[in-house]
């Protein structure tokens, strides 16, 4: 079994393999977070089409080096060593805008279109993992991918802090679609119950949070959203107590 002990130990190996801006950070050095990703947070990350983000999607240059971004993740694929990031990080913008959370799915590279998803697999054990592409780096020879702490769990990298893995892109065979999506929460027969469970739901949850009755079957959703807010949301509930919440379409829910 893994300890925190030994993970706090270990990531300090890690320094040079995550990204190599200091200024903005309250840490010197990266550290290892203080507990494990939980069950939720070590789902897949749902591959889902975006459009590119308004920013970090154009060459650039770190340390004095040109880096060159992709046009499109199509086709892509690489072997190489993979690294992780954690606490010096978490909570800090990434590099299309978002915040980054430890114990998202996410991942940082130096050369995809931002986001990308990717299909990351530890060559060593047979293990894969589905993140999305989200922030740049590392900058550090060899290393190919910077993998977020629960990426780095679930591939049962952590403790020997680098991983040799591939790195293959996730095509998507339609276009973006135009829907609108509900994620489902729970449902009950018992619509106190549901009442209940609304209420002590964050504040901006609420706002959104909305009922169905159908066949003596109550159901409490959050939406609509559109198609890529609706995974990313997904992910968000999943973490936070509702690991059974699913997608519905906007068609599929009764008027």
């Amino acid at each position: 079994m893994r300890t925190l002990a030994l993970v706090s130990l270990l990531s300090c190996l890690l320094l040079a393999g995550c990204s190599q801006t200091q200024s903005r950070y309250s840490q010197r050095h990266d550290s290892a977070p203080t507990r494990l990703p939980t069950p939720a947070e070590l789902q897949d990350a749902i591959p889902v089409p975006e459009p590119p983000s308004p920013q970090g999607n154009a060459d650039y240059q770190v340390l004095g080096q040109q880096y060159q971004v992709l046009d499109s993740a199509a086709g892509f694929t690489e072997t190489g060593i993979a690294s992780w990031y954690g606490n010096k990080f978490h909570g800090h913008l990434t590099s299309n805008g978002e915040y980054y959370d430890m114990y998202s799915m996410t991942a940082a590279h130096k050369h995809l279109p931002l986001p990308s998803y990717v299909r990351v697999t530890h060559l060593e054990n047979g293990k894969s993992v589905v993140v999305r592409v989200n922030d740049r780096g590392p900058f550090h020879p060899q290393r190919v991918i910077d993998l977020s702490f629960a990426a780095a769990y679930k591939l049962d990298m952590l403790d020997t802090g680098t991983a040799p893995v591939r790195v293959e892109a996730i095509e998507f065979k339609s276009p973006l679609q135009g829907h609108e999506y509900y994620i489902q929460l729970v449902a009950s027969s018992n619509p106190d119950k549901l009442q209940k469970i609304s209420a002590e739901l964050p504040q901006d949850w609420q706002k959104l949070a909305t009922t169905e009755q159908k066949n003596g079957l109550y159901k409490l959703l959050l939406g609509p959203y559109p198609q890529a807010q609706a995974n990313r949301t997904l992910q968000r509930v999943r973490s936070q107590g509702f690991p059974r919440a699913f997608r519905v379409k906007s068609t599929q829910i009764s008027p």
